[in-house]
């Protein structure tokens, strides 16, 4: 069975069965079970999640980027500060990167105040933290691969609209 396929049907719709990814990929049911539970156990798939646009569900949420300059520990390098900033519940994502700044994190919460609040408090006060650039999301449009906003789906590589 091709590994990556499963795992991009996968990525794509974690709702597909497992009858309808064996289908998809000319594969029995069972091995396509069987792949899936390996995957899980080994930590290939991390998880499953649903991808919401909380505007259309008429919910108050703001999201932002957070580059971080960091002063890394001699022993555990950007390790360490790294697992401190993952363990906030605000916290979604983080990442080391090249370049610029050391940590990129995305974080969400109710309002712009309340991750102002976070950064300020929380987060610039962890010590080897050396700086804090908060970039606010204004607006989604695309997210894990799905265009959040209907007047974008479609158009084309060219630019072209396709209903037109």
């Amino acid at each position: 069975m091709a590994m990556e396929q499963l795992l991009e049907l996968l990525q794509d719709d974690a709702k597909l069965t497992d009858s309808q990814l064996a289908a998809m990929l000319g594969e029995s049911e069972e091995d396509v079970k069987k792949a899936i539970t390996r995957y899980e156990k080994d930590g290939v798939i991390k998880g499953y999640h649903a991808l919401i646009n909380w505007e259309r569900a008429g919910s108050q949420k703001a999201s932002a980027f957070i580059e971080l300059r960091i002063t890394p520990k001699k022993d555990t390098g950007f390790d360490e500060i790294a697992g401190r900033i993952l363990n906030f519940p605000e916290v979604e994502s983080v990442y080391l990167m090249s370049g610029g700044f050391d940590l990129a994190v995305t974080v969400s919460g109710r309002t712009m105040q309340d991750i102002a609040m976070f950064v300020a408090k929380r987060l610039s006060t962890i010590d080897g933290v050396l700086s804090t650039a908060t970039h606010f999301v204004l607006t989604k449009y695309k997210d894990g691969g799905v265009v959040f906003n209907s007047d974008y789906e479609e158009i084309d590589e060219r630019g072209s609209n396709l209903c037109d």
